[in-house]
């Protein structure tokens, strides 16, 4: 019904930079909140960031100042750009979409995730 593919992990070296995207495609109305989830090996998924239709933007603490979330609505995706990585940025990073469907019913979308690991 709603896809979300997701491109742009890989390896990085700390302090590299790294571009994550995110396109939702299918049966899609509208798309309220866009964001970015991760989870480490052991941890619980966490929030990264989000950002609203309408522009506005949340971040985690660990990553402000650091990651900027941006979306196109026109093109229905959402970007994480990942400055100044650290090692514990390492994760599988999920994105998700809050969609109202052609149907009119409001749901909570993933993507498969995409790895991103910070090493040297």
């Amino acid at each position: 019904q709603v896809q979300l593919v997701e491109s742009g992990g890989g390896l990085v070296q700390p302090g590299g930079s790294l571009g994550l995207s995110c396109a939702a495609s299918g049966r899609i109305f509208s798309i309220r909140a866009m964001g970015w989830y991760r989870q480490a090996p052991g941890q619980q998924r966490e929030l990264v960031a989000s950002i609203t239709s309408g522009g506005s933007t949340n971040y985690a603490d660990s990553v402000k100042g650091r990651f900027t979330i941006s979306r196109d609505n026109a093109k229905n995706t959402v970007y994480l750009q990942m400055n100044s990585l650290k090692p514990e940025d390492t994760a599988v990073y999920y994105c998700n979409a809050r969609v109202v469907a052609t149907t009119l019913v409001l749901g909570d979308y993933w993507g498969q995730g995409t790895q991103v690991t910070v090493s040297s």
